[in-house]
């Protein structure tokens, strides 16, 4: 499967074997996969191996199926944690001894909820509404009384 975006340029490549199911001490084993990622960008390669094991079998999911299947799930973590990360600077917090850690990612939780809801109201997303908050103090504060 090869995909085309944001200046690269990426090739996935699957195999899936049930040969290796009677040897795993896994619950429920399906099949095992090896896949490799080989991604192009501005002429450099890089290539990644991944291991995996999945409960689904053969006649649920194909390598076709599979591949697709392994990159929704990076589609949903993208989107749960980009949000943190790109929008918040989740990654780039300092705060980690104590229970601080926890509160501080506790209040992103409630900020995350009061800017989603603002983003479904106003039919954006919730960067748009972090610029459109960032200077405009009252309204943020509005978010939160309401």
């Amino acid at each position: 499967m090869i995909h085309k975006g944001h200046g690269r340029r990426e090739r996935r490549t699957i195999r899936t074997t049930t040969w290796l199911n009677s040897f795993l001490d896994w619950p429920a084993v399906g099949q095992v996969f090896h896949l490799r990622r080989e991604r192009t960008l501005r002429g450099v390669t890089t290539v990644e191996d991944v291991y995996g094991i999945t409960s689904l079998r053969p006649e649920k999911a194909s390598p076709a199926k599979l591949l697709t299947l392994i990159r929704s799930h990076w589609a949903i973590e993208n989107q749960l944690f980009g949000v943190r990360d790109w929008t918040l600077g989740e990654d780039a917090s300092r705060v980690r001894t104590g229970t601080a850690a926890q509160v501080a990612a506790s209040l992103r939780n409630v900020a995350l909820f009061l800017l989603g809801q603002q983003a479904r109201r106003t039919k954006r997303g919730i960067a748009d509404v972090v610029r459109d908050l960032r200077f405009h103090v009252t309204k943020a504060m509005k978010l939160v009384a309401t």
